[in-house]
This record gives structure tokens, sequence and C-alpha cells, in this order.
């Protein structure tokens, strides 16, 4: 037996003026697993007099840190790490000394990158991990700067690195404990003020969806998520609301808001500010927070392999593949899928019906990697596993419903609760793609026994509550275990008061 290759090992570090922060990652089948992740708050930007000087404590903390990462990169090779200085690192007059520092605990090259490249990986790294296709707006609020791009699919348009940062307004606009409407409208008008010359330009290339990165958009959306919305949505409307509470409070001490943890409460009100004024800005309808970043642009970056065009499809592949999924049985189950998708005619939000089509095949491609466990109870252990996995180009949406509909491609409906949003989609579509999803796998239980066909018809009524599913004649009658699944499935659709009339099965 040949011995296994040992998996590549990857590291991206991003020396920010607030965080540093390091990933690690092992390419298995051609997917990124991470490892780690590490934070360290080391507020570099802290130690940046007006002189853009760097103070010799604010150096110590960042050389701490790197001796930590150090520690944790050490067997992986050099090549397959780059380690990036962003906005603080750019503006120090005496960065040399932080380097000179570094390298006495951290052996690897350090490079200061550009406003314009820092803008042009954070967009790499957001396509990279985010589900959403065409034109989008990409915006990363960080402790010394603010990057705002736009791009069709992976390919940046037009790319803005801007001097504004939680960190930079913290120190210039707000005292450390008190709250006013005053400093806070102060922050605001400024950050306005830099950037109002990209207004015209950004709003006439356009964008069909608005993305933010990193600490300040992550602590509002999950704000949004606590307080406003339960999906996590940042609104314009919303984010006026969360304005007029906060300025309700006079001090940093007496504000206590679901979602805001205490080791942000010190950036959040500039963060705010920043916020609202690229929503004016812009003329921002929503935004939905990414959780790939810098770091994530940093690491896409090292290996060509792992650039491609569809994330969501390498991401399903490489599943397949670590599961050993029966890739022919995922293909007749996934074709059966497709062809009752477009037969089905009653779908509630017609935008939907491309996004809602890509996670039902995503779900008959998956569906049994619970094997891998167990047979009995397979719906349950592949739900939890894919629960529990990083799913690269699916957004948090996407992924509960193609959670829900794995748990529920068999079995009971007993104890079935719709996905938790809900709200995103329409119940109705829901239900409607759970039994698409059953009746394509009872369809082909047969595995490579299947008498494949193509000639169903499929009639729904307009409330989705009474289908009639016909075959071509004879079918069932040369297939009675499959007359028998369809029997057992009618009970089993009486728990959410569906009928299920099959036709064409004994002529």
């Amino acid at each position: 037996m040949s011995k296994q290759a040992t998996p590549q090992l990857f590291a991206a570090v991003d020396l920010g003026s607030n965080s540093f922060h390091m990933i690690i990652v092992r390419i298995v089948n051609g997917s990124i697993q991470v490892l780690s992740r590490l934070k360290q708050r080391v507020q570099l930007a802290e130690g940046l007099d007006e002189k853009n000087h760097l103070n010799q404590a604010a150096i110590e903390r960042g050389v701490a840190c790197l001796a930590l990462f150090a520690e944790r990169l050490q067997g992986i090779p050099a090549a397959n790490i780059r380690t990036v200085g962003t906005y603080t690192l750019r503006r120090a007059v005496n960065n040399q000394d932080f380097l000179d520092a570094a390298k006495a605990v951290y052996p690897f090259d350090i490079q200061i990158i550009s406003g314009q490249e820092e803008a042009e990986l954070i967009y790499s790294g957001v396509s990279h991990t985010q589900p959403e296709n065409g034109r989008k707006l990409v915006v990363d609020i960080g402790g010394g700067s603010t990057e705002m791009i736009i791009g069709d699919n992976f390919t940046p348009l037009r790319a803005e690195s801007r001097h504004i940062g939680c960190v930079s307004f913290a120190k210039q606009f707000f005292d450390e404990n008190k709250i006013s409407e005053k400093q806070f409208n102060h922050a605001y008008q400024e950050a306005l003020t830099r950037i109002e010359d990209l207004s015209w330009d950004y709003r006439n290339l356009g964008w069909q969806s608005v993305l933010g990165s990193s600490g300040t958009i992550k602590t509002i959306s999950q704000i949004m998520l606590e307080n406003f919305n339960k999906d996590g949505i940042i609104t314009a409307e919303n984010l006026r609301q969360l304005t007029e509470l906060v300025l309700k409070t006079d001090s940093l001490d007496k504000l206590k808001i679901a979602g805001l943890s205490d080791d942000r409460v010190n950036l959040f009100l500039p963060g705010l500010a920043i916020l609202r004024a690229v929503f004016e800005t812009f003329r921002i309808e929503q935004m939905r927070y990414s959780d790939g970043a810098l770091r994530e642009g940093v690491m896409y970056g090292l290996e060509q392999s792992f650039q491609v065009d569809d994330i969501r499809e390498r991401t399903i592949n490489s599943i397949m593949r670590n599961f050993a999924v029966d890739r022919e049985q995922a293909m007749r189950v996934s074709n059966t899928a497709n062809l009752l998708f477009k037969k089905y005619a009653r779908w509630q939000n017609l935008t939907q019906t491309d996004e809602l089509q890509s996670i039902l095949i995503a779900a008959t491609k998956l569906y049994e990697i619970g094997l891998v466990l167990n047979h009995s109870g397979i719906q349950k252990h592949s739900a939890y596993m894919l629960q529990s996995m990083e799913l690269p180009g699916f957004s948090p949406e996407q992924k509960q419903l193609l959670v829900h509909l794995v748990r529920f491609h068999v079995k009971s409906f007993k104890n079935m609760e719709l996905p938790q949003h809900e709200s995103y989609f329409h119940r109705q579509d829901i239900i409607a793609l759970t039994l698409i999803m059953r009746l394509a796998v009872i369809i082909n239980r047969s595995r490579q026994a299947t008498e494949l066909t193509e000639n169903y018809i499929l009639h729904v009524n307009h409330d989705a509550t009474q289908w009639e599913l016909e075959f071509e004649n004879g079918y069932l009658a040369r297939n009675p275990l499959l007359l028998t699944d369809l029997n057992e499935e009618q009970e089993l659709l009486k728990a959410l008061d569906i009928q299920l009339d099959i036709k064409g099965g004994n002529e």
C-alpha cells in the first residue's frame, strides 16, 4: 500500500491596527480545512502619535504577539506562510523599528501592503467565502482604515482605502468613557467628508449585494441579530434606531446592549459612526456580515489551486470525497429532484427559485455523508455533520435550509422544525422543497437497480396541500417496492396536512 501524502499546511497572518490574526489551514481533497484561528488584541494604532511615530510599548505588544504566533507556525514551510502589515504599519514612520524587533522572534517575512492591495485582498477573502455572485460592494471597517470595494464575482473593479478606522477615530473624537451626541456627530461628519468623493462613482457602477467584514461590522450584525432582525442583516433604518438607543446613555459603563461584547465597547461608537457614514454616502439599504476578510484573501492568494469560480461546488465536491459519497446514487437523486423541481409551479418567491434549486441539488449530493457513522438514523447524522462544518459558498440562511433538507429527507415529520431563518425563505417553499427531496430519494431507493425514467407528471394545488404524482403506464407495476414506499409516504405527509395521490402504476 502506498504511503498517503501528508496534507500541506498554509498560514496567513494579518497584523491589523487593533488585533493581530492568524489562520492555519490544510488542504484535503482540494478543500481548505481550518485547523486553528488565533486572535490577539494588540491595539497597535493606540501607539501611533500625531507625528505617526509608533511608540515602544506598542512595538513590544506586537512583537510579543508574533512570538506566540511563531511558536504555532513551527513546521510549516516558510513559502506557505504570508504575513501582512496594514494601516498602522503603513503609517508609522519608524515601522522599520517594528520589523527589526520582530525578526528576533518571528523568522518569517513581513510585508507591509498598500491600502489598495489591502482592499483587493479583503475583496478576495469575501468573494472566496460568501455565496453572493454578480456585482457586489464590500466594506471593511478596521482599526485604522476603511476599505470599500466594488467587484464582479472575483474581480475588483474599484478599490479604495481611506484613513478612517475605529481605533483612530476613538482617539480623535471620543473621550475614554463619555457618550455624547456632539462627539458622535463630529466623528460621523468627518467620516462623511473623507469618503463623499467616492459616492457618485460607486453608485454609478452599482451593485446587487452589499457585504461587510471585520470586527465593527461583525459586532453590529450581532447586535442586529439580538435586538432587531433574527437574520442579522444590517439595515439603514435599524442603524438609525441603534444610534438613537446608544445616545440615550451618557457613558460606556452604562451601555448595555445585547450582542455587544465587553472587549468591543470602546470601539463600538466610532465604528457605528463610520458605518452610518458609509450607509449614507453610498445610500446602502442593507448589508450582510461576511466572516471572510483580509486573512482569507491572503490565504487564497497563497496557492493558485485555492482559487475557483464556483465556491459552493468546491465545497460540495470536497465533502463528497472526504466521506466517500456514492456519486452515482447522488446523481440519480439529483436528476430526479431537478426534474420534479422544474415541474413544480407553486413557488411563492419567484426571485429565489435559482437559489432554492441550487440548495436542493446540494442536499441530494450530501444527504448520505452520515453513512460513515451509521445507516440507522442517517438523516440525523448527516444533518449534524453539515451543521458542524464550515461551508464556504453558503450563507447562514442557505446552510440552515440545506441542513433541514438533509435532516428530513427520510422518516417521519415528528418534531419537524422549519429552518431558523424562515423569514428569508417562504414557509410553503421550504415545505415544497422538503417534499421534492423526499420523493427524489424514494424514487431512487433501489440505487443501481432503479428503473430510470423522466416521465413524471406533477400536479400541485394553489396552496400546495394536494400533490398528485403520475408515472408512465406500468411503471409502478414493474416497481412494487416503490409503490409501497410511496404509500408509506402518503401516511407520513398527513402530519403536514398534505395529501399525496399516486397514479399510473397498474395499467
